[in-house]
């Protein structure tokens, strides 16, 4: 018999899948609070505007999971929260987007060189090879749930690492031969993608596209 301590939450189809779904945001969020500390740290040290937006996701992706395990322990109003976690999804990458560019764009006019990052390197790495598994498992648990939110969630979790890879593009370009711009055009990159993101999670998908 369940503990008055038990995080399972009452009324809620799907409990064992509703489980599985929960532990991962919980491992994605701590995830992304570690890698945003890793980030906006290194990013402000090497004044790094493509490292610090990365950063900055990370952040947002961890807002996205707490917003999700709120969508998840709904119970009968699960339903009803999932288009209020669906919007505030798609907001949060608006706002990123927002940052980014004009962040890049400020760099870019300063002509300020960021220095090296062997740690925003390093982290852009460790991103690209935890995000898309995150992401799968994700895609997985949301068709079973038939949930939109949780798929625009796994669809977050796949831009990270779309972003690891312009992150580390700019990063390596910086340190190996000096372009100095790389770092800023990589944030800029890194802006249509995320409105793209984010204008679809405001419009919602239907969940027969919420593949496996």
């Amino acid at each position: 018999m369940s503990q008055p301590t038990d995080l399972t939450c009452p009324n809620t189809s799907n409990a064992t899948v509703v489980r599985r779904a929960r532990k991962l945001e919980f491992l994605t969020l701590a995830w992304n609070l570690v890698e945003a500390a890793v980030a906006i740290g290194s990013g402000a040290v090497a004044d790094s505007a493509a490292l610090i937006a990365f950063g900055i996701d990370s952040l947002i992706e961890s807002s996205s999971s707490v917003v999700l395990l709120w969508r998840l322990c709904g119970g009968d109003r699960g339903e009803a929260r999932e288009r209020q976690a669906l919007g505030l999804v798609g907001l949060s990458f608006l706002a990123l987007a927002a940052y980014v560019a004009v962040d890049a764009t400020r760099t870019l006019i300063a002509k300020t060189p960021p220095d090296g990052s062997l740690a925003g390197i390093v982290l852009a790495i460790l991103s690209l090879v935890v995000m898309p598994l995150l992401s799968a498992r994700k895609r997985r648990l949301a068709a079973l749930l038939r949930s939109n939110a949780l798929h625009a969630d796994s669809r977050q979790s796949s831009l990270c690492a779309t972003l690891s890879g312009i992150l580390l593009g700019g990063l390596s370009l910086n340190a190996i031969w000096g372009w100095w711009w790389a770092d800023p055009v990589a944030g800029l990159m890194m802006a249509p993608i995320i409105i793209k993101e984010g204008l679809q999670a405001l419009r919602g998908q239907a969940c027969s596209d919420c593949q496996p």
